[in-house]
């Protein structure tokens, strides 16, 4: 079968079970019809003989139980047809079933009713019943006829009023649990971002902690493998030897900061529970001696000029970032530079660092380390941490390689 000619089928069972009567309404109505019937056998009822005595009070009380079945699927039209049905009642002897499952069709129009429905009908039975005590105590001019009003009241007004009361506490457990609901998904969403942020701060970490040294063991192993010549093979293992230790202590840098971020101990020495200093810029000397040592088979020179004012101090998060931009270049430059200098530029310009790197940009000879750019990914995330700009291509003469980043210094780069 189609789909088409599933449509209408559909459409015509959620009609059906829509109008379907819940299973409550169906032994209210019951109940009222078998009291009433009960109370007409027994001869019992409030009014005297009527315009249509005998019998006749059943017709209103079978048409009343028959509306008790759409108190909840049609309220309004309930009601409507129920009103009828208790002026019809008072030309008979009057049946207490019957009002009372009319007070049930009020209640229930308030409480399963649209709202407009829920707000007019209190206000319309509450102003029939003030209109019947005034107009016919000065029609009348006698007090007992306010007992007339007070019947309108328990009739209409009390029902209409408890629904609204009733429908009120249930909107409001209902909004209640609607921002339940949305303040967990909003706290699962958070939670979703935090983990997804600290992801990608946990891979650009890691990816700066040990890309150098291992961009460096697989250039200088792949020299050891193609060129016979037992020096360079031994400078080569010592270089591979040098990184691989470097990068052992980067790594168990790295582990401590999270076992000591996540409470957990490293040991019985405890050694791992104390996190390990962040890089800072005054370790560039290091870093770019650490470089020299490693571009020197590839013909690489590697040259610092920092501009910095004398006794600048700058943010941690600032001075983290420049250290690991220029780290990543000098690591890019080991990979794809070609022979010649790599030159590391610092300077404080208008509340902002500014980091440069300029390495050679042409084909070179020799191995090389394959690369995935998650490099410049990690730099320009940085970056964009610290709302800063970030630059990185060929210059305009095409032989140079340039990575620029400007970080903003909070306080000015103010000197200690």
């Amino acid at each position: 079968m189609s789909t088409a000619a599933l449509r209408p089928s559909l459409r015509s069972a959620l009609r059906s079970s829509s109008l379907r009567p819940h299973r409550d309404d169906v032994l209210i109505a019951a109940a009222g019809l078998v009291g009433g019937l009960a109370l007409w056998a027994l001869g019992l009822s409030f009014q005297g003989v009527r315009l249509l005595p005998g019998p006749w009070v059943l017709l209103p009380l079978t048409v009343m139980a028959g509306l008790e079945l759409l108190r909840r699927t049609a309220p309004r039209t309930a009601l409507a047809i129920g009103t009828a049905a208790l002026v019809c009642d008072q030309f008979t002897t009057g049946s207490v079933a019957t009002v009372l499952m009319y007070t049930d069709l009020v209640y229930a129009a308030v409480l399963y009713g649209p709202p407009s429905a829920a707000r007019r009908i209190p206000r319309v039975t509450g102003a029939l019943t003030v209109a019947a005590a005034i107009g016919l105590t000065a029609w009348f001019q006698r007090a007992d006829v306010l007992l007339v009003s007070l019947a309108v009241g328990l009739v209409a007004f009390t029902p209409a009023s408890t629904g609204a009361l009733v429908r009120n506490h249930r909107d409001a457990a209902e909004a209640a649990r609607l921002r339940a609901a949305q303040i967990a998904l909003l706290a699962e969403m958070d939670r979703t971002q935090a983990v997804t942020a600290e992801r990608a701060r946990m891979a650009r970490e890691l990816h700066d902690l040990v890309a150098g040294h291992l961009s460096a063991i697989a250039i200088h192993s792949t020299a050891a493998l193609s060129l016979d010549d037992e020096r360079t093979s031994r400078e080569a293992l010592a270089v591979i030897r040098e990184n691989s230790v470097d990068g052992l202590a980067e790594m168990r840098r790295l582990i401590g900061i999270l076992r000591s971020r996540d409470g957990e101990g490293g040991g019985d020495s405890g050694e791992a529970r104390v996190p390990a200093a962040a890089p800072a810029l005054s370790a560039l000397d290091t870093l770019l001696e650490q470089a020299r040592t490693n571009g020197a088979s590839s013909g690489l020179g590697f040259a610092l000029d920092d501009g910095r004012p004398p006794g600048a101090v700058l943010p941690a998060p600032v001075e983290l970032a420049a250290y690991r931009i220029v780290q990543e270049s000098l690591t890019n430059a080991l990979k794809h530079a070609a022979p010649g200098t790599v030159t590391v530029q610092l300077a404080i310009e208008g509340g902002a660092l500014t980091v440069r790197i300029s390495s050679p940009y042409e084909e070179r000879p020799g191995p090389r380390a394959p690369g995935s750019a998650a490099g410049l990914i990690g730099m320009r995330e940085r970056v964009a941490l610290l709302d800063g700009v970030f630059e990185a291509g060929p210059d305009a003469a095409g032989r140079s390689w340039v990575v620029r980043a400007e970080l903003p210094v909070a306080e000015g780069g103010r000197a200690a």
